[in-house]
């Protein structure tokens, strides 16, 4: 008689994961605020907060993913670089975008970011697109028509920030549709230090190219730049990487649309910075036409 194989199973976490999920989203939120308040350039702010993420991610890794690290191919690496350069244009467009546009303009029309990781899918990877997700999908690009042709009447400036904001949400998604596989294969503390480590040579080499100084700044800046370090980083975009092992994946995602909402809160409470009513019902249509994006796009 053959015996029968028992399946492991699943650790249960130590931490309920929608805590978790929900202590990300806030964390997350203050990307925007703390990088409106810091005195420095946008390159420059984009460049330290990456530097301080690596510096703090570095004993963990360096003592528990050496060997994985190592073992990584010429490819791998090459993935990561490509990947990591998508992801340092990403924060510096997005974070330039903060000095023209509202946190509320800015932070909703990074969050469509999905929808491109899609249309990169269909167009590099083949991938199908269902009939429901692609008419959400245009319902979300009319909400961004909307903010922009109200940012438009506050002047140049503000446009000129929602294109800054939407090309941050095509870059992040280039960065996410090329290190997909890599990320499916190592383990998240390894994956995050590879891409953030390539993203901040790539910062330092674009700082040093703009001949951009790195310094001096005030001391209220540089504790600005460890809290975009340690809040929106590795206490939001880290905590989403963790929870994904213990939530559905449709789950972390549709939480992404908490993001413009508590920023947009934040902004009201500590930059006096009120949203229009143009932008609220704009903000309002993107949010709605990508969660019935998330939706649809779920694969049974």
């Amino acid at each position: 008689m053959r015996q029968q194989t028992v399946a492991p199973a699943v650790k249960s976490p130590v931490v309920n994961p929608y805590m978790v999920l929900v202590l990300a989203v806030v964390a997350v939120s203050f990307g925007s605020l703390f990088s409106r308040l810091a005195e420095a350039p946008p390159l420059i702010i984009a460049t330290y907060r990456m530097l301080f993420t690596v510096a703090l991610l570095a004993p963990a890794t360096l003592a528990t993913c050496r060997r994985e690290l190592a073992s990584l191919g010429c490819m791998d690496v090459l993935t990561a670089l490509a990947s990591g350069v998508f992801l340092a244009l990403h924060f510096y467009t997005w974070i330039t975008s903060l000095g023209y546009t509202t946190v509320a303009s800015s932070t909703v029309l990074v969050t469509t970011h999905p929808i491109f990781v899609v249309i990169g899918s269909y167009l590099f990877l083949k991938e199908k697109i269902a009939l429901k997700a692609l008419a959400a999908g245009i319902a979300a690009m009319a909400g961004v028509i909307l903010i922009g042709a109200g940012d438009f009447r506050l002047g140049q400036d503000a446009l000129l920030g929602d294109l800054l904001a939407v090309s941050g949400a095509v870059l992040v998604s280039g960065y996410m549709l090329i290190g997909r596989k890599l990320r499916q294969r190592l383990s998240i503390l390894a994956y995050t230090f590879l891409v953030y480590g390539s993203s901040t040579v790539v910062l330092l080499l674009l700082t040093l190219a703009t001949k951009t100084p790195m310094f001096p700044y005030p001391p209220v800046t540089w504790l600005l730049f460890l809290g975009l370090a340690l809040v929106p980083t590795i206490g939001g975009h880290t905590l989403f990487n963790w929870v994904l092992g213990y939530l559905p994946a449709p789950v972390v995602s549709v939480s992404i649309l908490g993001e413009p909402v508590g920023a947009t809160v934040l902004a009201m409470l500590f930059l006096a910075e009120v949203p229009s009513l143009q932008q609220l019902i704009g903000g309002a249509v993107i949010l709605l036409g990508l969660y019935g994006f998330l939706a649809a796009s779920r694969r049974p």
